[in-house]
């Protein structure tokens, strides 16, 4: 089955694509069943708080490529949500390696009234020479926003004019907030520009260069890599146009995370030839054997992937039975995105802890390669068991606080920033670590423990935040079921 059409400028949003929803409550193994039987549906809200927006996370995908440059086409407003690229560029630069991180070249067309009214063609056109006259980029990326895709502009037609003009690739990347509910779309049609305009056909297969699809954590994979004769392609993140258009001459492609690496994955390998190694990331201790053994076989280094897991049982187990008795029976609380939400369940399961419960922020029934082998909450099931009160909740902070307010847990474990204030507020040990590579492979398990152990055990801080803090929920809705308004009426 054909999935990626590069002829086209637009990808399809993933509630069209694989079916994915942000409504649901039940338990995690339910959840599984639904969407292995085709019954699967998405539950409206009838009250919303707050969403992410696609255009984020496009940005996300393109703009910490080391020589591009990115024009939010639009009013400066959706811009103000861009500028977390730029700093979050130059401080994990050095977790990658990267000693000189280039400054970030993030504009907006600052869309008016007029540009309303009569459209933002013009304007736009003179931005991207603006941009390729002032910083020199090898690529502009042009981010569409609600304005201009409500207007209509030709984003498409600017971007092919401009580019024979200028000389370089101008990429439009079309990610208006209202086309998704869906924020992980974005990410979609970041990768779609990019395996359109930039990946090149192979020049050469280099039999030993694995590519990376990640956010921007640490460099863990080169040291790994290394025992094993590979060498790793980290995308996008601090990658450079020419390591981008030969990624195609790749022996595999990996994801950290299925959520944000689906579409490029699919797109390597449809498009061309790089086989996407067909294994859950390496979370806990099966799947982190499961996904080396398979990067083994693909790879032809069968003997170097074992003797790699040997090494690391040998090293790492004794400590992982530790961090069990300590912290074996612990109640915690997920909040996170989907495929990264299901790595935590994973290792709390692996620690001994007790998942109460989760709020993930929506739930693909597939990803884009269709293997049953990639359902990252389908093994997290078959390996550990059921996760109560699993909640599919598009950022819907009211109801993390009231359940939250519910539930107590040991400890809540958060993916992103803003989340944890709620753990706090209850006077719950609160954590959140933004790399997401820090819980992979076995020593994943330990340094994760270990971080949780501390965290625990320091609560001083939380216990008196919650003599304090001031809720602003009202008594009347702690009082109420936290799914009051799932499953009414849609709020469109």
């Amino acid at each position: 089955m054909s999935i990626v059409n590069l002829k086209s400028a637009e990808v399809p949003v993933r509630e069209r694509r694989l079916g994915s929803i942000t409504g649901f409550k039940g338990s995690a193994a339910a959840l599984v069943e639904c969407a292995k039987c085709g019954e699967l549906t998405d539950s409206a809200r009838s009250f919303s708080q707050c969403m992410g927006c696609s255009t984020s996370n496009a940005t996300c995908a393109v703009a910490l490529i080391q020589d591009s440059a990115v024009i939010s086409h639009g009013p400066v407003g959706c811009a103000g949500c861009l500028h977390e690229f730029a700093f979050t560029y130059r401080v994990n630069g050095v977790h990658r390696g990267v000693g000189n991180p280039k400054q970030r070249t993030i504009v907006s067309t600052n869309m008016d009234e007029n540009d309303a009214i009569y459209g933002g063609n013009e304007k736009l056109a003179r931005t991207i020479r603006d941009v390729a006259e002032r910083s020199r980029p090898n690529v502009i990326f042009i981010v569409t926003t609600c304005a201009s895709g409500i207007i209509g502009d030709d984003v498409q037609g600017v971007a092919d004019e401009t580019e024979r003009e200028i000389g370089i690739p101008v990429v439009a990347v079309f990610c208006e907030g209202f086309r998704s509910r869906i924020w992980t779309s974005g990410f979609d049609a970041g990768y779609h520009g990019i395996a359109r305009k930039l990946i090149k056909p192979p020049r050469e297969r280099q039999s030993d260069l694995i590519n990376i699809v990640n956010f921007w954590g640490a460099d863990v994979f080169s040291g790994w890599f290394k025992r094993l004769r590979l060498r790793a392609n980290y995308l996008t993140p601090y990658a450079t146009v020419e390591q981008i258009s030969r990624s195609s001459e790749a022996a595999a492609t990996v994801q950290i995370c299925s959520t944000l690496g689906s579409y490029l994955a699919a797109a390597l390998e449809q498009e061309f030839g790089v086989p996407e190694i067909n294994a859950t990331p390496p979370y806990g201790i099966e799947l982190t054997e499961k996904w080396f053994r398979e990067l083994g076989r693909i790879t032809g280094r069968e003997p170097e992937a074992e003797i790699f897991l040997r090494e690391e049982r040998d090293r790492w187990m004794p400590e992982i039975k530790r961090l069990r008795e300590s912290l074996g029976g612990k109640t915690a609380y997920v909040t996170a995105g989907a495929s990264h939400g299901h790595a935590l369940l994973g290792l709390l399961k692996e620690l001994g802890m007790r998942p109460q419960g989760a709020a993930i922020f929506h739930h693909d029934p597939v990803y884009d390669n269709e293997s049953e082998s990639l359902n990252s909450l389908g093994n997290i099931v078959r390996i550990y068991g059921d996760i109560p009160e699993y909640n599919v909740c598009n950022k819907q902070e009211y109801e993390l606080a009231n359940i939250l307010h519910r539930t107590r847990p040991d400890i809540l474990l958060a993916r992103h920033g803003g989340m944890t204030l709620w753990g706090a507020k209850f006077g719950i040990p609160s954590l959140l670590i933004g790399d997401e590579h820090f819980g992979m492979g076995y020593e994943g398990i330990v340094k994760y423990g270990r971080r949780i152990e501390e965290t625990i055990e320091n609560d001083e801080f939380v216990k008196n935040l919650e003599r304090h803090a001031i809720n602003p929920y009202t008594k009347w809705w702690m009082e109420q079921d936290p799914y009051t308004f799932l499953g009414a009426e849609s709020d469109d």
